[in-house]
């Protein structure tokens, strides 16, 4: 492959050995089957797929099912295990950063530590921890000093707060997750965090959930409810169409065109979401990336690479000739 012309994949899974060893025999999404993973495993799909660079990111549930020390302890372990990787891959893996929220002030350390000693490319956060997403204010000052930094922070879906009835028993991966992204940036449009922080690098992941289908019917708040016209933003489709969005499971005739429509041209991001889909699935995302009818070349060039080396500066300089 041609790692000089290849895709960048900022939505690629890595579970790191002390990682799996933590996590146990816990279920860590509920309903899903848990992938085995290897760097080896990584670098082969990404050959056989013309992936240049990987940006790594521990899925949900994160370092949440760890408790007050040990969680801290779990995420740097989990970084160092990234800067070691980076180190040993330059040109062909980024990571971001993994934080041991919900302790904000834990997070802020580990934050200056992933990004200014270890080096990584940016920050992985989960939609929501516990009952809060991330429009609320306890977490403004952690995304504050994220948006001061200028690095990227891609948020993950996870298992929302709120369960199922129990006879409807389909993995939340399969459909609630989308929801879950679309919750927290609803979250962060109406709480005013986007409009404050208007520099804070956020990708979304899948496409954004359900984002493109109902960045119309968000402008509707006040309509519905007169009691948020204070809370409204100003703009929200404008506010949409300044996120980023990966396109993880998504390069399809259903989605893309949705989100073309809706995101900016500089704001679509390649994804596999891989090893969590096999190795088939990042095939099938590639073929349906490569195909889309939407898209010019330039454009395609774009999403599958120039708009992630623009946003990862310090992938981009490593992969630099």
């Amino acid at each position: 492959m041609q790692h000089e012309t290849g895709l960048i994949d900022v939505h690629h899974h890595a579970i790191p050995p002390a990682y799996r060893e933590a996590l146990g025999d816990k279920v860590a999404i509920p309903g899903v089957d848990y992938p085995t993973w290897s760097p080896e495993e990584s670098l082969e799909v990404m050959d056989r797929h013309g992936i240049a660079a990987s940006v790594l990111s521990v899925t949900a549930p994160g370092v949440t099912f760890a408790e007050g020390a040990e969680s801290h302890r779990l995420a740097r372990q989990v970084n160092e295990y990234y800067a070691t990787l980076i180190a040993e891959h330059p040109t062909r893996f980024g990571a971001f950063a993994i934080l041991p929220l919900p302790d904000v002030a834990a997070a802020k350390d580990e934050l200056t530590y992933a990004i200014d000693e270890l080096g990584l490319d940016g920050v992985g956060l989960l939609t929501s921890y516990g009952n809060r997403y991330l429009g609320d204010p306890e977490f403004e000052p952690l995304l504050a000093e994220i948006a001061d930094r200028g690095v990227p922070v891609h948020v993950h879906p996870g298992t929302p707060p709120a369960k199922d009835v129990a006879t409807f028993d389909l993995p939340p991966s399969l459909y609630d997750f989308t929801f879950e992204t679309t919750r927290t940036v609803v979250d962060l449009l109406f709480s005013g965090t986007l409009e404050r922080l208007p520099h804070l690098k956020l990708i979304v992941s899948h496409a954004g959930g359900t984002l493109p289908f109902l960045a119309q019917r968000l402008t509707y708040g006040p309509t519905i409810g007169r009691y948020l016209t204070e809370r409204a933003p100003k703009d929200v489709v404008g506010a949409l169409r300044g996120l980023y969005y990966d396109i993880a499971m998504s390069a399809n005739r259903f989605a893309l065109p949705a989100l073309t429509e809706l995101a900016a041209p500089d704001r679509i991001l390649f994804g596999s979401d891989f090893p969590f889909m096999p190795a088939a699935h990042t095939t099938e995302n590639v073929e349906g990336f490569r195909t889309y009818g939407g898209w010019d070349e330039e454009r395609r060039t774009a999403v599958g690479r120039t708009n992630a080396l623009a946003l990862f500066p310090r992938l981009a300089a490593r992969l630099a000739p």
